[in-house]
Formats: C-alpha cells, structure tokens, sequence
C-alpha cells in the first residue's frame, strides 16, 4: 500500500475519523531509514520504513492525523540559537529531568545527534506549517516507564512488550525502526488524552513519556 493509498483508506475510515498519531523514529540522515507509523487507538493502521523528507512529510499529513510524536530533539539547549554554535550548555531541562529518573540517552549536541536535532527542528517547522501539531518523544523512555524491554534486548521481546500494552496490528517483519515509531504513536495517543507526563516545557524543551 502506497502513501496516496493510506490517504485514501484514511479519508474512507468515517465522517469523523477517530484520532490517528503519527509515529516517527527519526534517522539523522536521509540516506538511512526512518520508521513511521499511523496509530488510531491501539490499533496500528500502518507502518514502514522512509528516506526523504518530503516521504515523512507527506505520510505524516495524511487525513485525520491529529499529532506528529517525533524521535528527535525538537528544541536547543538554553543560550544557543543553533545547533553549530558553541556553548556550554549542552543539556536542556528535559533531558536533565530524564537524567535523573535514570533514562539513558544522548546528549542532543555531541556526535550524529547534531545532524538528528537539525533534521528534527526542520522536520517539526515544516510538518506545523501543515497544521500537524509535533511533540518529541523517546522511545527508550516509554519503553523503561512500561517495564518493556528496548530494541538492544530483541526485537521479539520488544514486540511483545508492545502486545502486552494491548496495541494491536504488530507483525513479526516489523523492524526495529517500526517499532520504535509504534511506541512513540502510542506515548503521542496517551498524551492528546492526558495519560502522559510531560518533562520540561514546550518553549524551552519539552519531552513526553507515558504516565506510571
């Protein structure tokens, strides 16, 4: 099923399609892929693997989609107007709030994570101007607050991690990036229905993780 297909299938779905969130595990470069997903409820509508863009752009605008949750840093560090800048700073108060709950990641402006926060910021930008609202979301951090285990662990045992939270549609051919952006769908879902705790602030940061 290509893209203009899902947009029809979606357009068909109701009058008044149920809520449907955009997961994207987001690649720093377009040259490797990038998982996405369209959730509606816990039901898994569809999932594959991007390159470009304007492929992520397009599929994450596609009818009914109320809240793109991203996998990627969406914000800088206090005192920086962009990512090249030098700065002392290379933590936001999000990821300090991660830090202390004991949820590893990567500081947003150390290595490739500078080319991902770019393409993030972008990405966010131009999917807005589409009217998609965009949320940051962390896979690794959902998966830890639901006791399931990260993609490093098996990709099998994360499957079922996710089947167990009762989300329906998984398929064993599903790949890591898939799976990643299905958690984010899922964290975005709980937090447009107030299920999800919100780490920072959405001017200076701000990350979202599903509630305990």
């Amino acid at each position: 099923m290509d893209i203009e297909e899902i947009k029809k299938m979606l357009t068909l779905m109701a009058v008044k399609p149920s809520t449907i969130v955009a997961g994207i595990d987001l690649a720093a470069s377009p040259q490797r892929p990038s998982g996405v997903c369209l959730l509606s409820e816990k039901k898994v509508l569809d999932s594959r693997e991007l390159y470009s863009d304007e492929e992520v752009i397009q599929y994450a605008t596609a009818p009914g989609v109320n809240l793109a949750a991203i996998d990627a840093p969406l914000t800088l560090p206090p005192g920086r107007d962009s990512i090249d800048q030098r700065g002392e700073e290379h933590l936001r108060p999000c990821d300090r709030m991660l830090s202390q709950r004991g949820i590893r990641f990567f500081p947003i402006t150390i290595g490739p994570m500078r080319e991902l926060t770019r393409r993030g910021m972008s990405l966010k930008t131009l999917l807005e101007e589409q009217g998609v609202r965009t949320v940051e979301m962390y896979p690794g951090a959902s998966q830890d607050v639901w006791g399931i285990p990260r993609k490093k662990e098996g990709l099998e045992k994360l499957r079922q991690g996710l089947a167990g939270l009762g989300i329906e549609g998984l398929k064993e051919e599903m790949g890591d990036h898939e799976l990643d952006a299905i958690t984010g769908a899922y964290t975005g879902y709980l937090f447009l229905f107030g299920q999800a705790e919100i780490l920072g602030d959405f001017e200076s940061g701000a990350i979202i993780i599903p509630k305990l």
